[in-house]
């Protein structure tokens, strides 16, 4: 009997943001079922969008027996969103041991942005003496609940109006998660402490857009962040007077011409990047793309300037992509193309045995690195749709279910296409 490498799950709505759960649920890790929980949000033209928490339904769809018949995964709980989340995440594992002065120890927290910072508190009530009979059909969801903890939108430091302007991204701080930094299309980032709900620092980060924005993996001074204005930056909260731009996306081909007299507020054309993501294992580098753009940029650190490596092999827009959390990250991309491919880049990136540690200040642009292609995925999977988004479970601990069966330890990927979402074992 083989294990289950395939699970799927139909949302009732398009499905936008997605995260995997960075860690079981308080007093369950020893449950498999409370690995495999994924926050979803909606993306409808409305004000009627929803955010949930989906499951397993049962363990035993995770070794494939006579459970076919059972959907892979159920909805725990949902609740009202208005706005598209343009980004969810599940708290970092650290959260566990973090000292929160506002949270029940039993409960976990998730975010989203849209037209403000929104932290919610997930709480799962299920007595442990009922919920761990394996294989129990869990018919009433009574004891899940997903309630709106707190909704942060500070005044601009660029916009005239009360409420803050909608909000394109965030990252969680893995080493202090009472720690949030969003980006904004008012060419801010704003610094959030969500234990006591307060801005800490606002900046104004770019000339245009902000669309994506990280922190540095163990750091809780540096972040970076990428924008409509065609610029990877980086900011030390240590000194903010200046940024240090490590990346600027040549100026796309093909313009027309400016005006014989150009307007006052006339742009020169970038070609924005959309999204910034930072190896776990080796925070030297990075991974970008442009919008529109089927090719991945790979960057480092100590040698900003231009991409180190550039992974090629998409025939469309890419949407989306994500390192895994293993000890030799792999990459995953996903595209337009209907393709998630995953890139194992272990043998062109060169680790340093003197890495820059998170608390060293950052370097200046010195683009004396020659680019390699790379064109050769470790694995590719081809989905019935254009593929939106994805995300990367933690590594999941192999377990012996109540039947005897057992699954080995591995990770995950889970992907959004349309209304449907799969999860993919690597």
């Amino acid at each position: 009997m083989t294990q289950t490498t395939f699970l799927q799950y139909e949302a009732p709505w398009p499905v936008h943001s997605i995260d995997w759960c960075k860690t079981p649920a308080p007093g369950q890790q020893l449950r498999a079922r409370s690995s495999f929980r994924l926050g979803i949000a909606s993306f409808t033209e409305n004000f009627q969008n929803r955010i949930a928490v989906v499951g397993l339904q049962d363990e035993r769809v995770l070794v494939e027996d006579d459970y076919s018949e059972y959907p892979d995964f159920v909805t725990l709980c949902e609740t009202h969103h208005g706005y598209p989340a343009t980004s969810l995440q599940w708290q970092p594992a650290n959260s566990l041991s973090h000292a929160w002065t506002q949270k029940s120890p039993t409960s976990e927290l998730l975010a989203t942005t849209s037209d403000a910072l929104r932290v919610w508190e997930y709480s799962n009530d299920v007595p442990t003496s009922v919920s761990n009979f394996v294989g129990r059909q869990n018919t009433s969801l009574g004891g899940h609940s997903l309630t709106l903890k707190t909704a942060l939108s500070g005044q601009s430091k660029v916009q005239s109006q009360s409420n803050g302007a909608p909000l394109t991204s965030f990252s969680w701080n893995e080493k202090a998660p009472s720690l949030i930094v969003t980006s904004s299309i008012d060419t801010t980032c704003t610094v959030w402490n969500i234990d006591t709900s307060a801005a800490i620092t606002q900046l104004i980060a770019h000339d245009r857009e902000v669309y994506d924005v990280a922190w540095l993996p163990g750091s809780t001074d540096i972040f970076v962040s990428v924008g409509a204005d065609g610029s990877l930056r980086a900011f030390d909260l240590r000194s903010l007077e200046h940024s240090t731009i490590l990346y600027e996306t040549p100026a796309p081909k093909n313009v027309p011409p400016p005006p014989s007299s150009p307007s006052s507020t006339a742009r020169p054309p970038t070609s924005p990047l959309l999204r910034i993501s930072f190896n776990p294992s080796d925070s030297n580098y990075m991974s970008t793309f442009h919008m529109d753009g089927t090719e991945v940029q790979i960057l480092d650190m100590r040698s900003p300037g231009q991409p180190v490596l550039e992974l090629k092999v998409h025939q469309a827009p890419i949407n989306a992509l994500g390192w895994s959390s293993s000890e030799q990250p792999l990459l995953a991309t996903a595209s337009d193309d209907c393709q998630v491919l995953v890139w194992d880049l272990a043998n062109y990136i060169q680790s340093t045995t003197s890495p820059r540690s998170a608390g060293s200040r950052l370097n200046s642009p010195r683009p004396d690195v020659k680019k390699r292609v790379v064109s050769e995925p470790v694995m590719a999977y081809s989905a019935s749709s254009q593929v939106t988004n994805l995300a990367w479970s933690p590594l999941i601990q192999g377990m012996t279910m109540g039947n005897g069966l057992s699954t080995t330890t591995g990770e995950w990927i889970a992907i959004a296409s349309g209304k449907q979402i799969k999860a993919l074992k690597v």
